[in-house]
């Protein structure tokens, strides 16, 4: 029976991952794993109940629970009427995607293209403040609850306006978890799939 040494394996796994065919069966592999994660990213976020409140516009009732029953989320914010502010976030998440590439050293490196949670807060600006992120609001909190009016002349969403003076006591926004916390739980799940996956 014929052994092999180190240096011969070496050898091979270094011919193995130049072959066309074992990129590709890889990366299939792969592939694979991270359209699961994928799919199941996007499933949680679009079943969040910030994102479902949001995306039931001004007729959506306060399910986040965030805004003490006063008021929905699309309109406190302050979208405009007919807008979708929730596309930017489905287009970041749409770009999950696996790529692979070999180093000098001819080694197969496979890496992920991942939205950061700060990638999020750049494309889901307020629509009042210019600088500031809606999304990352969601979490760290919003303020003027005490001030909203519910009225339909000169509001952007059709339902209502911020008051110049406060019109309610003991209400407040009500931080909750949503993008950082999503993100942040699949990228451990990415983290981990590259220790425990054999190739």
């Amino acid at each position: 029976m014929t052994k092999l040494d180190s240096a011969d394996l070496n050898q091979i796994a270094e011919q193995l991952v130049k072959q066309n065919n074992y990129i590709q069966y890889v990366y299939s592999q792969l592939q694979k794993q991270i359209e699961k994660i994928k799919q199941e990213i996007i499933e949680e976020f679009e079943n969040h109940p910030v994102t479902q409140e949001i995306n039931g516009g001004i007729t959506a009732s306060n399910i986040s629970n965030t805004l003490d029953g006063v008021t929905n989320l699309y309109s406190f914010i302050g979208f405009e009427s007919g807008d979708n502010p929730l596309n930017p976030i489905r287009e970041e998440l749409k770009k999950i995607n696996l790529k692979h590439t070999t180093n000098s050293k001819g080694e197969l490196v496979f890496s992920v293209e991942f939205p950061t949670a700060k990638d999020i807060f750049k494309v889901t600006p307020m629509p009042w403040a210019t600088g500031r992120s809606w999304s990352q609001g969601i979490e760290l909190g919003i303020s003027g609850l005490g001030y909203y009016i519910k009225k339909t002349k000169n509001s952007r969403s059709g339902l209502g306006i911020q008051s110049q003076t406060p019109i309610r006591n003991g209400v407040r926004f009500k931080n909750t978890k949503y993008i950082s916390y999503l993100i942040n739980s699949y990228t451990k799940k990415i983290q981990d799939l590259s220790k425990d996956t054999i190739l």
